[in-house]
């Protein structure tokens, strides 16, 4: 494949990872997967439809943040990143990947379950990219039970709905007063927020709320002209997959899919790509699925 646009039979574009069903180190590090995943460093082409915005991806670490970072630099945005302290690893290569496209990359380590962390990173991207234009609430925290609810501890519960829902009404919050006119909003929601995985409870709750939240938040602020809008990634290879997933599960990660594989983070930038363009100028309140076939309503 030269660049995404080139035709491609989608069901071979990738294959399996051959390194499905590895186990690492909560939170999960590009470099200790052992299939490292496609973020589009060869393939991404960019055209300039994103000249001059202004962005802030949360989890722009590794995963599919990395590959939204990198295809936003590449249409000509400047990123800010924001992430844990643990991941500065993985942060460092995003930046290296934006700078490379020659735009600006800033970094914000941080726990955004904190409201003051969330508030760090809208003040850091107005005061050193000079402004907002598109919010990507990307960070999300998982753990996969298979006992159930039962194995469901108090804390997990609370580190869920802190980073995948507090965090994005916090940052959405916070961001809204900086967004003009033709700025967006974009939420990773997932195939699970309406095909919950049992073993997936806690994080499918979340999900659930993201795509209400979307939905709700698009209506208010469509008067000023913000759109809002969710992405849903199905099964995607990222290291979260072996970092949070028992190997029983990882190893056939995505290949129930139509497709019969997993995605890769370069196969779902091009939605959040779609979102921020003007060229969704009459798209706002929808979730678009990026999940190899299996249906998202």
């Amino acid at each position: 494949m030269s660049d995404q646009t080139t035709q491609t039979d989608p069901s071979e574009q990738y294959d399996q990872p051959a390194s499905a069903g590895e186990e690492i180190a909560h939170p999960g590090l590009t470099s200790d997967m052992g299939d490292q995943p496609d973020h589009g460093e060869e393939s991404y082409r960019g055209s300039d439809r994103l000249t001059g915005k202004r962005a802030i991806v949360t989890g722009g670490d590794s995963g599919i943040g990395r590959a939204v970072a990198l295809a936003f630099a590449r249409e000509g945005a400047d990123v800010l990143i924001s992430y844990l302290p643990e991941e500065e690893e993985d942060a460092a290569e995003t930046a290296r990947l934006v700078e490379a496209a020659g735009r600006r990359a800033v970094r914000c380590p941080g726990d955004i379950r904190d409201e003051e962390q969330c508030r760090k990173v809208v003040d850091t991207a107005v005061a050193e990219l000079g402004g907002i234009d598109i919010l990507v609430n990307n960070a999300a925290y998982q753990m996969v039970q298979m006992g159930g609810i039962a194995d469901i501890s108090t804390e997990q519960w609370d580190r869920v709905m802190k980073t995948n829902l507090y965090a994005m009404f916090w940052l959405c919050k916070l961001a809204l007063p900086h967004l003009q006119a033709g700025s967006t909003i974009i939420n990773t929601a997932s195939i699970q927020a309406t095909s919950p995985s049992p073993e997936l409870l806690d994080y499918a709750t979340t999900k659930a709320g993201i795509h209400n939240f979307t939905k709700a938040l698009a209506a208010q602020v469509a008067e000023k002209g913000i759109r809002v809008n969710a992405v849903a990634p199905g099964p995607i290879w990222t290291p979260l997959i072996p970092a949070t997933m028992p190997t029983e599960k990882s190893e056939s990660h995505g290949e129930s899919t139509p497709l019969g594989r997993a995605g890769q983070p370069a196969e779902v930038a091009p939605a959040y790509v779609f979102f921020a363009s003007q060229e969704s100028s009459y798209v706002t309140a929808e979730m678009l699925g990026v999940t190899g076939g299996n249906p998202t309503s």
